[in-house]
């Protein structure tokens, strides 16, 4: 039988997911985010997630929605609090949620690390902070290191532009941020686009996530934005 990880819906690529899983979703700020499977996981109704994002959301959509609906137990993140992140910032502050600071460099790392089969790596991020606490630290040619480890996940919930039915799958500028790394460090990583290409279509040299990394794949609508800022399908 062919190879096809290409599923009807973003409702069916994720109706597997338990609660109490690790789901990393990409992008940065609102580029590359996949918004149509935070909403899926949203309607699909799993409970007491890990969530590991760049921040903790913006506004009342996406994974600012899936905060504001309690179905969160942690996040580990770069950036918890902007100018919209009032559902975190409720949570946080009346104790319903737990939060692992990571700075953005060590939290990219962390997670190709899981990818790479690495088992720790020793970075000078952090040091002297808090967000040294309770890690092992080692001097290494006379600067001080902390030791960071690997975040594995579940699930990955990744956008990407187009790819084939093996998965292999190309990003547009820069929506590629976290997308490849944690395509490799999940159990299952679920990739929308808005192209589905033929095999052999993509030129092997521009593949950024090989389709062994990915599991399942979803079609989804261009949404354009107007003058006037609003969203209109392409």
């Amino acid at each position: 039988m062919p190879i096809n990880k290409i599923h009807d819906s973003v409702h069916a690529a994720l109706a597997d997911v338990p609660d109490g899983a690790t789901v990393m979703i990409g992008g940065f700020g609102t580029a590359g985010l996949p918004n149509e499977l935070t909403e899926a996981l949203i309607e699909q109704g799993a409970r007491d997630l890990t969530i590991v994002n760049n921040n903790a959301g913006n506004g009342d959509t996406g994974l600012a929605a899936l905060l504001a609906k309690k179905r969160v137990r942690k996040i580990i993140c770069s950036f918890p609090r902007q100018a919209d992140s009032h559902h975190f910032d409720g949570l946080y502050r009346s104790g319903q949620i737990e939060l692992e600071l990571v700075p953005q460099g060590n939290l990219a790392e962390r997670i190709r690390a899981a990818g790479a089969g690495i088992g720790g790596f020793f970075t000078p991020t952090g040091y002297g902070t808090k967000l040294a606490e309770g890690k092992e630290t080692r001097e290494i040619n006379g600067r001080m290191y902390v030791l960071e480890s690997p975040i594995h996940a579940d699930y990955a919930l990744i956008k990407a532009e187009a790819g084939d039915r093996w998965g292999n799958l190309v990003y547009r500028m820069t929506a590629r941020n976290f997308g490849p790394v944690m395509a490799m460090a999940a159990k299952v990583t679920v990739a929308t686009v808005h192209e589905i290409v033929e095999l052999g279509a993509i030129d092997p040299e521009t593949v950024v996530t090989p389709g062994i990394f990915v599991q399942r794949l979803v079609k989804i609508d261009r949404v354009a934005t107007t003058a006037g800022g609003f969203k209109k399908a392409a």
